[in-house]
């Protein structure tokens, strides 16, 4: 508990430069106030949001987007993990160990990993921030709650069947660190369901000789995360629901598909994508 407290004091000490509990109320405004209103752009927004959703659905492409829609950080857990298991620091073993069993990191490593990131964004004179990848316990979500703000929480939701294929279909290129799918996701609508239909993203020809599967993308290990999600994190979902933050978005496709409807439900709009659409 003495490391939590002191990790809890650090990142209080950097939140100063974001927005804290005692610059707004927390719960004083409907779900709809953390949605942009005049400007459809967002840009300069001092946005403090979380995205939830199960491993591979998608949190970390769609808030990429949005940090740079919006011009905030993008913080993502998992690329702070996957950094730190590429540097071969002092967590890196005991790091690997947990990732290849598919077991969730303690909330302290999560902590302080995110601790030392919103320190270098203070240092860059960056405000707002869209996380990704945390909090993932009830524990993880009232430490945040205690330093910080969250105006928003966007919980991404698909269907397991088209969730497991996508994990499954995950690539990354060895050379460049491009992120592709080669699975290509067609379920018929049944059940009232409709069809969903998600394109593989396959790589550029450069790439196409050097793509590597992640180790933990195996059925097995996709399959005890999900597992893993529904008893640990799916609380959470509930805890941001119960104080009115939570958005639930089901995503109906592919990304052309799922980020125009996404916009449309944050009141935000894409120029340089419709652009590039209509060349």
């Amino acid at each position: 508990m003495a490391v939590l407290s002191r990790l809890i004091w650090r990142r209080a000490a950097s939140a100063r430069s974001f927005c804290t509990k005692s610059d707004r109320q927390l719960l004083s405004s409907p779900l709809s106030s953390a949605l942009p209103a005049n400007d459809s752009t967002g840009k300069g927004r001092n946005v403090q949001w979380v995205f939830l959703g199960c491993p591979g659905v998608g949190k970390g492409t769609y808030a990429a987007r949005l940090s740079k829609l919006l011009g905030v950080p993008h913080i993502a857990t998992g690329d702070l993990v996957r950094h730190e298991l590429s540097s071969s620091g002092p967590l890196s073993s005991q790091l690997a160990e947990i990732v290849n069993q598919g077991r969730l990191i303690s909330d302290e490593i999560i902590i302080d990993l995110l601790s030392k990131r919103l320190e270098e964004a203070q240092a860059k004179g960056q405000t707002g921030f869209i996380l990704d990848g945390f909090p993932r316990t009830v524990r993880q979500a009232e430490i945040l709650e205690d330093v910080t703000d969250i105006d928003l929480v966007i919980n991404l939701k698909l269907r397991e069947e088209a969730l497991i294929a996508k994990c499954l279909g995950r690539r990354t290129c060895s050379e460049c660190g491009g992120n592709y799918n080669v699975a290509c996701i067609d379920i018929k609508g049944e059940d009232g369901n409709p069809r969903m239909y998600m394109p593989p993203l396959p790589p550029p020809p450069q790439c196409e000789s050097k793509l590597i599967t992640r180790s933990d993308d195996n059925e097995e290990v996709v399959k005890e995360r999900l597992r893993v999600y529904n008893e640990q994190s799916r609380p959470v979902e509930d805890f941001y629901r119960l104080r009115g933050r939570l958005l639930e978005f089901d995503l109906p496709g592919g990304i052309p598909e799922s980020w125009t409807k996404l916009l449309h439900v944050l009141n935000l709009d894409d120029h340089e994508h419709k652009r590039t659409a209509a060349a």
